[in-house]
């Protein structure tokens, strides 16, 4: 399975200097003081929303106390991995929490219509080797990946002890009994050996911090907590036949929006499309997994195709590597590879490498751009629809019937750039440009804690290590860790994320090979009989040094994009939404932590036995 390279614009219709001056008028007219405090978490009436679940109902249970070896804090991706690896470590006295229903995660809550993975499937699934599993599209749907999910936990035997619909409140370290005190919205009070975080990006959401947000009279909702009563049809067929008669206004344009507003424009009397900053939005032509493919296959295929996703997005393909992924993730270092390839691979040194690679950036976001009025339209509407960003300021995506919703009748899109946002709700809808657009339904299509501060992330307020530091105080300027996975003054406590460790192409590998490592870590204390493992200020000290002296400089790209979760909205206070991702790269990272293993002295921690 590969593919040929994409037809863009050739190099001399391009002019970098006037695309560059527009990119910069194009951010700044965007750019807000407020920041990321132009979001707010859920609150009122909007958290019991954020909180309910729709999907199943809690059921009652007396509260828990007790001792346990490991307990796994998330049900999504990254904890049913750490609890795989720590059932295949031998390990079986732990549990798994979250405060959805179900194992999930950010799938388990995201049941909006036409919601599927924006990368591949066969590279955003893990473990399909040894699952014995083919998603049966090259984008699965959200339920395919939700179900896939919990496949995994059944497998790991991880529903036994899962404590699903349970909060975690607080945690504190207790000196006296080398354990983790953690409590819970259920009154549970547990006591684990060890800890690991494994609460991911998109699971909380947000919502726009606007004047009038509790005073609309209609139905309002998060795309993440989608209300199927409300619209009609359900995840598996979104017929929204109740929205016949509704005026909707959809309140964002990023990846979810991208994906929901076919939907709307299908089914609604009205969709109003409410815009500050385009996403860039390619052709999917999603298609069945070819079963003939799948025979083709060897063992280790799906390790390849990992390799071959991260050199095709960020390292660059080799002259015998060809693109294994084949979308627009992948686009730019799949042309660049065919250009060389066609001038017989001349050297390059890396300067040349880095201007061939802006050439190709801006040629295929003209590409992009293009193609929008290839499709829409109306000029005016396809102008406003145009990405002028560079590639990688925002998410891609991809969509083959988000342009010609535009087209219906029935959809308007209201460009909100020249005022940074909506000027606010009112009782009947909402404003822009002094006039009062009367909706019956909003929905908030605003993303989610992705960059914000941790408590926020994180829902609770309080991790508290040895003499009652806080975890949030520890890392108020920046994070410190080791491999991004542990912190002085937190013993027996893991973390799983993209803090200053590698961060693949697929996120969902990264999760894998944390999950992995830290399972071999909390496995041989336990066979060593290790009762509590602090690593050291200096290990600590050492790793910082060691990350910052590697880390890529991607403040001065991202500093540069439009406003969004990629750049913390544009703020001052930069933190970048990888969280200082290795430098050299997930590869090489992960061959450190091979060579730590090996060594096997767990080296770093203060052991105490």
């Amino acid at each position: 399975m590969h593919c040929e390279p994409t037809s863009i614009p050739p190099a001399d219709e391009i002019d970098a200097a006037a695309i560059l001056e527009k990119y910069a008028f194009e951010r700044d007219r965007r750019k807000r003081p407020d920041a990321q405090t132009q979001y707010v978490s859920p609150q009122g009436k909007f958290a019991e929303i954020s909180d309910a679940d729709m999907h199943m109902p809690p059921i009652e249970r007396e509260p828990i106390s007790e001792d346990l070896n490991v307990l796994v804090l998330g049900g999504g991706f990254s904890g049913v991995l750490m609890g795989y690896y720590l059932n295949q470590a031998g390990i079986d006295d732990f549990r798994v929490v979250d405060h959805a229903g179900d194992f999930g995660g950010c799938w388990y809550w995201n049941r909006y219509p036409g919601v599927e993975c924006d990368n591949v499937s066969y590279v955003y699934l893990p473990l399909l080797e040894e699952m014995g599993f083919m998603p049966s599209k090259k984008f699965s749907p959200g339920y395919e990946i939700r179900e896939y999910i919990q496949s995994i936990a059944r497998k790991a035997g991880l529903y036994e002890s899962a404590l699903m619909h349970t909060k975690v409140t607080e945690m504190r370290w207790d000196d006296s009994i080398d354990r983790w005190r953690v409590s819970t919205n259920r009154g549970d009070e547990l006591r684990p050996r060890f800890i690991t975080f494994t609460h991911a990006p998109a699971n909380k959401p947000k919502l726009p911090n606007v004047p009038g947000l509790n005073s609309f009279k209609g139905e309002i909702f998060h795309s993440s907590r989608w209300d199927y009563e409300y619209t009609g049809g359900n995840q598996k067929d979104p017929k929204l036949d109740k929205l016949a008669d509704k005026r909707v206004a959809v309140l964002g344009t990023g990846a979810s929006a991208v994906q929901i507003i076919p939907y709307l424009g299908q089914y609604a009397k009205q969709v109003y499309v409410i815009q500050r900053t385009p996403s860039s939005v390619d052709a999917r032509d999603n298609r069945d997994t070819d079963p003939e493919w799948v025979k083709s296959l060897e063992p280790g295929w799906h390790q390849e195709m990992m390799v071959n996703f991260q050199n095709a997005l960020w390292t660059g393909l080799d002259r015998d590597e060809p693109d294994l992924i084949c979308d627009i993730w992948t686009e730019i270092n799949r042309n660049i590879r065919h250009e060389r390839e066609k001038a017989g691979w001349p050297e390059l040194g890396i300067e040349d490498l880095l201007a061939l690679r802006d050439e190709h950036d801006h040629r295929t976001m003209e590409r992009l751009r293009r193609r929008v009025d290839e499709i829409v339209e109306d000029k005016d509407t396809a102008e406003r629809l145009k990405p002028y960003y560079r590639f990688l300021c925002k998410r891609p995506c991809s969509n083959d019937n988000y342009y010609p919703a535009f087209n219906k009748p029935n959809v308007e899109l209201i460009d909100v750039s020249d005022t940074r946002g909506v000027e606010g709700l009112t009782e009947n809808g909402f404003l822009h440009q002094g006039k009062e657009y009367e909706v019956d339904c909003i929905i908030l299509a605003s993303g989610y804690e992705q960059t914000s501060a941790l408590h926020k992330r994180w829902s609770f307020d309080v991790i508290e290590g040895r003499g009652g530091k806080s975890l949030f105080d520890h890392w108020g300027d920046s994070y410190k860790t080791l491999h991004g996975m542990s912190t002085h003054g937190f013993p027996n406590k893991f973390f799983i994320g993209f803090v200053q460790g590698g961060v693949h192409a697929s996120t969902t590998e990264t999760f894998r090979r944390q999950a992995e490592h830290i399972a071999y870590i909390i496995s041989t204390a336990m066979e060593r009989g290790i009762k509590m493992m602090e690593l050291t200020k200096e290990g600590e000290e050492n790793w910082v040094a060691h990350h910052r002296a590697t880390e890529l400089d991607v403040e001065t790209f991202a500093k540069a994009c439009t406003p969004g979760y990629y750049n913390s909205e544009g703020g001052d206070e930069f933190r970048y939404f990888l969280g200082d991702s290795y430098g050299p790269g997930p590869y090489a990272f992960w061959d450190k932590l091979a060579e730590w293993r090996e060594e096997g002295e767990l080296a770093g921690f203060d052991l105490k036995y």
